[in-house]
């Protein structure tokens, strides 16, 4: 991480750095610690774009050639914190409204992405803002300009900054096309050796009971750090990168199938800047394999669940097999790389275990009496189906109360994002008063003389903004699974962790929230709380034991529990639950039939409202359909296991998920 943020100080063309990593593991501390490494900058004194006097090219228009630019500040490069709640406005800038009001006149008031110019633009959980502004802020860095078209303004500025993003894997992941844009992307680990933490702790315990003190004993390694960036930085436009050195970048990029042309040329940029910040002015094959290491990560074409993990043994294979060659050829100088890269590679860590032997079928437990076998089990997960994306309807704009994260709608909700500004039809909804201020600003002076009115600010009902929002809060697929003995029939298990792994590859593919309970012996239990880790929900999948009897009422009121949280805590959220079983209950939580228990707390499901859908996982020739009445009280649409493809059980979800207002239809 330290390296992938230093080279980036060397060189911000890299564009930028995303750290990946869990809760507790310094990401952020460390982003903010680089502006302290970073060599002091120049600038012209109250430029809001921090525009470089020497840099006459690049000045903005307050600074053109010709003004009075004598006036010069050094000061410690800008550190701008992006807030995941930040406005459109906010960070590309927008009308001056005060400038507005006294003269008349459109001015510009620069935005983040301008006071951010020559410094470092940081956003903590980048997976959490919203994909409109990575796109603006990525394209903004790999621009080197911010371009505005909105409210009478068009206009353009310097934007070369340095980007550094964080994120916690288990809250959810960035797009493809959003990672991409990413230079740099590196894996912070959460595991620490015991030495590690007594030295983490050691020097906590010292800073906290002597700031001035500690930071004095670093200070001499951060002033030769910053003289090191400094240096690099000059001797950079210098380093050669020959054509060998190229065909070996481009090779490593095609062996690992990386889309489009940016890995090569962020790996080009990279190699380059590893070699100045090395104080050399010549690429090597090892500042080749650094580069790989850093830059292709997060460019790799990988499945659904399947985790970052860049092929090491082939890249080392690659670049071995270029210094064997090189070596060849020029002996004299390559002798030093003999030692390096010589590690044959090691075995994936995906290759999955050993998993031919299965043991024979049991023979069904009988769920209906006390005599329900209380081993437990734990079946691997069957092939997930190809289940196709839920296309739901497409998105409109009409307003909603609630709309989901599969279909980003106009809402009226209060609680939704302000995304921008409209004339209301009638009245007003929601008053946006910053886009009615910068409406009736421009025609101040007019009406002042006019009227002659002494008041501030004269609007005028035309001027009047009212607020247009989107909802993004979540749809929430819930599974609520029969863990039961069972289950373990005929490996039925297999088959519905098999159906559910197709829906979790939907869900990932939508950015759904899910949410995991399993019932079996006298209760049910929230395995997962809903979560936007589908990764997560894979691995509580896996790890699912079998055995026992059936508290088929537990899983459904356990259910009925989970959304009615979900709902205090988010009115909007859109649940869909997915009820797996066979319906033979044989356990109650209260005085009542487990049958009649469990049809109760259907009818609970059905009177709310909640789309859901009932998979029946019995299987054989004699089948007692026991399930069918609990889908018909819930409202649910009924699936049979077998029946279970992948358009069957798209459409099945389809059907449900966008019902708001009415019971969705029983199908047999």
């Amino acid at each position: 991480m330290k390296r992938a943020l230093l080279l980036n100080a060397v060189n911000p063309k890299i564009g930028g750095v995303l750290v990946r990593g869990k809760k507790g593991t310094a990401k952020s501390t460390a982003v903010r610690s680089l502006a302290a490494l970073l060599p002091e900058v120049t600038v012209v004194q109250g430029c809001p774009y921090n525009c470089a006097p020497d840099d006459r090219q690049g000045l903005c228009a307050r600074c053109e050639p010709g003004d009075d630019i004598a006036q010069t500040v050094v000061r410690q490069v800008p550190i701008v914190d992006l807030p995941v709640g930040a406005t459109e406005d906010r960070l590309v800038g927008s009308l001056d409204i005060e400038a507005a009001i006294k003269t008349g006149n459109r001015v510009f008031e620069p935005g983040l992405i301008a006071a951010t110019h020559r410094g470092i633009l940081y956003i903590d959980e980048v997976n959490l803002l919203n994909d409109h502004l990575v796109d603006i802020l990525l394209d903004a860095a790999a621009m080197g300009r911010n371009y505005v078209e909105r409210e009478g303004i068009s206009i353009s500025h310097r934007s070369e900054f340095i980007l550094v993003g964080t994120m916690n894997p288990e809250e959810g992941d960035l797009r493809p096309q959003l990672l991409d844009r990413f230079g740099l992307a590196v894996e912070v680990d959460s595991r620490f050796t015991l030495e590690e933490r007594q030295q983490v702790v050691k020097r906590r315990i010292a800073y906290e009971a002597d700031p001035q003190g500690f930071m004095e004993e670093w200070r001499q390694a951060e002033e030769d750090e910053r003289e090191r960036v400094r240096r690099s930085q000059t001797l950079l436009p210098q380093v050669q990168v020959s054509d060998d050195i190229l065909s070996l970048i481009t090779s490593i990029c095609a062996e690992y199938d990386i889309d489009g042309m940016r890995g090569d040329i962020v790996m080009y940029k990279t190699a380059s800047t590893i070699a100045a910040y090395e104080d050399r002015t010549e690429v090597n094959a090892e500042d080749v394999r650094e580069a790989a290491n850093l830059a292709l990560l997060h460019r790799q074409r990988r499945q659904p669940f399947q985790q970052p993990n860049l092929d090491t043994g082939q890249l080392d294979s690659m670049v071995d097999d270029f210094q064997g060659r090189d070596r060849q050829r020029e002996p004299s100088d390559r002798s030093q790389d003999q030692d390096q890269g010589e590690g044959d590679s090691e075995p994936s860590d995906l290759t999955p275990p050993d998993s031919d032997s299965e043991e024979p079928d049991s023979p069904q437990p009988d769920d209906s009496g006390p005599g329900s076998s209380g081993q437990e089990e734990q079946f691997e997960v069957g092939d997930p189906f190809a289940v196709r994306p839920l296309n739901l309807k497409p998105p409109d704009k009409r307003s909603r109360r609630a709309s989901g994260r599969r279909n980003v709608t106009i809402t009226d909700s209060s609680t939704g994002r302000y995304v921008h500004s409209r004339q209301p039809q009638g009245k007003a909804s929601s008053l946006a008063l910053d886009a009615t201020l910068r409406a009736a600003a421009p025609h101040q002076v007019g009406r002042r003389a006019d009227s002659g009115s002494g008041n501030a600010i004269l609007v005028e009902p035309w001027d009047v903004r009212e607020k247009v929002r989107e909802s993004k809060s979540g749809s929430l697929v819930l599974f609520v699974v029969d863990a039961s003995g069972s289950m373990g029939a005929q490996r039925r298990m297999v088959a519905v962790k098999g159906a559910i792994m197709s829906l979790l590859l939907d869900a990932y593919q939508r950015r759904d929230r899910v949410g995991m309970i399993s019932f079996r012996g006298t209760r049910a239990t929230l395995m997962l709380p809903p979560t936007n880790s589908v990764d997560l929900a894979k691995v509580h999948l896996e790890e699912m034991p079998t055995g026992g009897r059936t508290p088929l009422s537990a899983g459904l009121f356990k259910a009925l529990e989970v959304i009615e949280t979900e709902r205090i805590k988010d009115r909007d959220v859109l649940p869909l639950v997915v009820l797996l079983s066979d319906g033979r209950g044989n356990v109650s939580q209260g005085p009542d039939s487990p049958l009649d228990e469990a049809s109760a707390a259907a009818g609970i499901i059905g009177a709310d409202k909640i789309p859901s859908v009932v998979v029946d996982t019995e299987s054989g020739f004699i089948r007692l359909g026991m399930i069918q009445p609990i889908a018909t009280a819930m409202g649910a649409q009924y699936l049979k296991l077998e029946d279970l493809r992948a358009d069957s059980l798209a459409d099945a979800v389809r059907l449900q998920m966008p019902v708001i207002g009415e019971a969705p239809a029983h199908v047999d």
